[in-house]
């Protein structure tokens, strides 16, 4: 996925450059008299996919790290009206979004993997350090408002296509009880750990709400600040080790050219 956003970041430059040179060509000023516009954002996101509320099994959050994260994306808009006040915006978005959290936690819902491949499951009470990522593509699909001539705000649905998966992790310094919350006790003291791979039970669909604004700073040059709020669970739906749903919430921020 990094490769291909490099790939695509170059692009990205070499199209700026095109469209420089070409800045008035009958294809963009038929388009412009149609009420269609272009643009093309390259930008990082922060975030992470959380259960809300925090359910009582998560006692403590006792590490975060948001990781950064690429996305770089292709949108056409079509302004409806004269003053072009209203519009609606279809995009395509290639993106990742990953974190990493430590917790302390009581009766977690937890599927460890022995040493010699053998899998417990059961309620874990103690510490758990995981790691997130997901590689995707998104569809935007929202309306759009110009406020002014330089800032226009936008809102709508999206579905995303996993197309790279991570939610593993491992757990230290507890007990799990096997089954249910009295079952058989296997304790983790000092070094001793086990890990946990959740990878293949993560939703290969996502959707969601994205909320943002764009300022033109330039003729060309946007800068954009976005919000994006996936609506369903990460997981699939018959996945249940965890026991409560979580949500990806990402901030989104970045440069456009419009062309």
């Amino acid at each position: 996925m990094n490769r291909m956003l490099c790939f695509l970041i170059a692009a990205v430059l070499l199209a700026f450059n095109v469209s420089a040179q070409k800045d008035n060509t009958p294809g963009i000023v038929k388009s412009s008299l149609m009420g269609l516009e272009y643009d093309v954002r390259a930008g990082l996101s922060i975030g992470g996919a959380t259960p809300i509320p925090l359910p009582v099994e998560i006692r403590e959050i006792e590490g975060f790290n948001p990781s950064i994260n690429l996305s770089i994306s292709g949108n056409v808009k079509k302004w409806f009206g004269a003053d072009k006040k209203w519009g609606l915006i279809v995009g395509l978005k290639l993106e990742s979004k990953a974190m990493e959290t430590r917790a302390r936690v009581k009766n977690y819902g937890m599927e460890i993997i022995g040493d010699g491949g053998e899998r417990l499951k059961g309620n874990w009470t103690g510490h758990v350090k995981t790691k997130f990522r997901e590689t995707m593509v998104t569809i935007p699909v929202m309306a759009a408002l110009n406020v002014s001539h330089r800032v226009a705000l936008r809102l709508g649905p999206y579905v995303s296509f996993v197309t790279g998966k991570d939610f593993s992790g491992h757990v230290f310094d507890g007990y799990l009880r096997e089954n249910n919350p009295t079952g058989n006790k296997v304790v983790f003291e000092g070094d001793s750990q086990a890990s946990y791979d959740f990878s293949e039970d993560l939703a290969t669909f996502q959707t969601g709400i994205q909320a943002g604004v764009d300022w033109k700073a330039f003729k060309h040059l946007i800068v954009y600040g976005d919000l994006s709020w996936g609506l369903n669970n990460i997981f699939k739906s018959d996945f249940n080790t965890i026991t409560f749903n979580m949500y990806p919430v990402y901030v989104n921020f970045g440069f456009g050219y419009a062309f």
